[in-house]
């Protein structure tokens, strides 16, 4: 699985803040930006969907219990299906936001 556009979202922030460096920050927190949360979540999906990959290669030559098996494939569609559901909503806030007059 090529997961290099995914990666590169976590450029986005940076880019984001060199291109606003002028703007003084309008509040400052102690958590993650915005980009970082992003690139996590990014990061924790791609290693559950490879995470159920390994476990149905390492059910189907008898090396791992059935069980071990059906949680960690069943895991890695549930964090599939979060992710398609993400972007069919950032595509739908995409098509409202380009009909909006300007």
């Amino acid at each position: 699985m090529d997961v290099t556009a995914l990666s590169s979202i976590g450029n986005l922030g940076a880019t984001a803040r060199s291109a606003a460096t002028a703007a003084p920050p309008a509040a400052s927190t102690d958590g993650p930006s915005f980009s970082e949360m992003l690139g996590q979540m990014i990061a924790n999906g791609i290693n559950t969907i490879q995470g159920g990959e390994s476990a149905a290669i390492q059910g189907l030559s008898a090396a791992a219990p059935p069980f071990k098996v059906v949680e960690a494939v069943m895991s890695a569609q549930r964090t599939l299906q979060e992710g398609l559901s993400i972007r069919d909503k950032v595509v739908s806030a995409y098509q409202e936001i380009s009909r909006m007059a300007l």
